[in-house]
Order: structure tokens, then sequence, then C-alpha cells
């Protein structure tokens, strides 16, 4: 087979396929949304580059696989890349660092309640699911705001511990705040919940769940305040363990799952709560979630079983409730995406 080797004039990229993401930022509507924040700094040298540019430029790096400012330098170099977004001139990496400068915690709040608000405002749904988490990312080098706290994979190296809001029906992260390493996972939580709630306007919160480190009495009272339904997977601490020690009749879900309900009040609590609880035997389902009570190691029915409990406000059954928060496993997956 002969091939015929010839040369062009014109611009060629490896990033051809960004003329779609082109595209959908323009039926969208993103750079008229970029015009419109009035939160974003603006440069008043002639020399400088439009907000517009450089957050279009900025992200498109970031697609084209950019971690750190020095990769953008690479998109920079690409003139096809910039023919397809209409970019007069790229950005250099220096650009990017001294606009993002001018962010301060305020500008970030305001900024991202533009975006997210514009984003669920825009969508055919009115009832979401809310899933709340917090999460610990290492930190090598002098960020600010990196302390030592609890840290389980890298123990006394200085790490942030960003508390995240995702939507489970769409996938999409409704709020995020970078926090120092040293604050615990409900840190301000009824601050976030607020801004949050803010970012969806008219659409609701059908039903929010949370995992154990926000298994706080504060947090159930104010979400009964706000009316909202929620299921928040409850600490096995020691009143918890013995409540489940003195259950003796479960019904059977499936093979080796057994599920109970009853009410529970704590001692700073002014009223009982619903409690579900699972017990899965580890024989049958050697990789089941849950604990094995720390009070009773060796008794002879629990050793055999790992457990599960969650606080609800739901009148569902046990069985739903259950499975209802199970589906929020998925919110690890928009962590992992976010640390990447």
């Amino acid at each position: 087979m002969k091939f015929e080797l010839s040369f062009t004039n014109k611009e060629i990229t490896p990033w051809g396929g960004m003329v779609f993401l082109k595209q959908m930022l323009d039926k969208i509507g993103f750079r008229e949304q970029i015009e419109k924040c009035e939160s974003l700094p603006v440069s008043l040298s002639n020399n400088s580059y439009k907000k517009e540019v450089l957050l279009e430029s900025f992200i498109t790096s970031i697609w084209c696989g950019a971690n750190r400012f020095l990769h953008t330098e690479i998109t920079r170099a690409d003139k096809a890349l910039g023919e397809i977004f209409d970019w007069r001139k790229t950005p250099a990496q220096d650009a990017y660092k001294r606009y993002f400068g001018k962010f301060t915690q305020h500008i970030n709040q305001q900024v991202g309640h533009h975006f997210f608000s514009w984003f669920f405002q825009n969508l055919n749904l009115n009832y979401f699911t809310l899933d709340i988490d917090s999460s610990v990312i290492t930190r090598y080098g002098e960020q600010e705001g990196a302390k030592k706290g609890y840290n389980p994979k890298k123990k006394g190296r200085n790490s942030h511990h960003p508390i995240i809001a995702f939507v489970n029906d769409v996938k999409m992260v409704a709020n995020f705040w970078l926090r120092s390493g040293n604050t615990s996972s409900a840190n301000n939580f009824v601050g976030f919940l607020e801004e949050t709630l803010l970012n969806f306007g008219d659409k609701k919160v059908g039903l929010v769940r949370l995992d154990s480190g926000f298994f706080q009495k504060d947090i159930m009272d104010y979400l009964e305040l706000k009316t909202l339904q929620y299921i928040i997977a409850a600490k096995f601490t020691h009143p918890i363990q013995h409540l489940i020690d003195q259950q003796d009749f479960w019904i059977k879900v499936d093979e080796g799952i057994e599920i109970c309900d009853k009410y529970y009040q704590a001692k700073n609590w002014e009223k009982p709560r619903r409690i579900v609880i699972v017990r899965q035997k580890i024989a049958q389902r050697p990789n089941a979630a849950g604990r094995i009570l720390s009070l009773f190691p060796e008794d002879e029915i629990h050793r055999n079983y790992r457990y599960s409990a969650y606080i609800t406000n739901q009148e569902q059954s046990a069985t739903d409730v259950w499975r209802t928060y199970r589906n929020r496993g998925d919110a690890e997956n928009r962590i992992k995406e976010l640390k990447a």
C-alpha cells in the first residue's frame, strides 16, 4: 500500500474533539453567564485578558488533562485550539495565577452561588435528593489553610477537609467549601446547608442523606425545623449498641440480611427518633458494610454479624429506608472525580 505525503499551512491539534465542547458551551450560554456574573474580578489594564477568555481557556486546559498551572502552557501553544474557541490570544500560566489570586472566600461564595443557581434553575427537576459528605485532601506544600487534623492515610500530615454537597439525581455537585484540615466533618454544617438551599432557588430538596460524621443533635434539630426529610447513619455509641443488643425481633430481607426499626432517644434529645437497624451475617456476606459491636466482641450472636443503623424522620418501610440510604454510596464517585 502506498501513502502520499503532503504538507499544509493549516494548523492541526490533537484536541480536535474540543470543538464539541465549544458547541456545548455556546448552546448553554456559558460566556454570557460569565459576563453577567458581577462578582468575578475584572482587571482594568488595557493589556489584560477578558474574564471570559481566562475562565474558558482555563477550563479547557483542565479538560485537556492539566492538573497544575504549568500544564496550561500546552494548550496555550496550540494555535488551532485557540481558533476553535475564538481566543485572540491564549493566556499564560502567570495570567491565571494573577487572576485567581484576586479571589477571596467572599468572592468564591458569590461566584459559586451565581453558577450553581444558573445550573439548577435550568434543570427540569423540582425535587432533589441531597447528599452531603466530607473528605480529606493531603497536602505536601505550604497551601493556605492546610493544617494537621484527622488524616487516616497520612497521619500527622497537613490536609484540607472539604465539605461537599451532591445532587444524586443528576450526578452533580451543588456546593463546595474547602476547609482547614483541623475542622470536624460537621463544622459549620448549618451555614453550608443554608447556602446550598439558596443555590436551588425555588427547587425543593426531597431528602437529605448524611453519614455518621453528621450524627449530631443540632443538625437533626435544624433539618426538622426546615421540615426536610433525612436519613443519617448513626454513630455506634454505647447506648445504641445496648439498644441493638436488646433487640430480639428481626425481619428477614434477603439471605443473610435482617432488619428492624424502633424509636430511640439519646440523653440530650428532647424527643425520640426513629432508628432503622440492619444486620448482615458475615459468613453469608463477607464483604457486607457495617460494624461489629465493640461492646460485645465475644457474644455468640453479635460476633457473627455486621451492623448498621440509621436515624430518620421518614415514614416509609425500614427496608426502603435502608435501600434509599445505600444509593448514597455513589457520592464517593463524585468525590474521587473532584480529587482527580
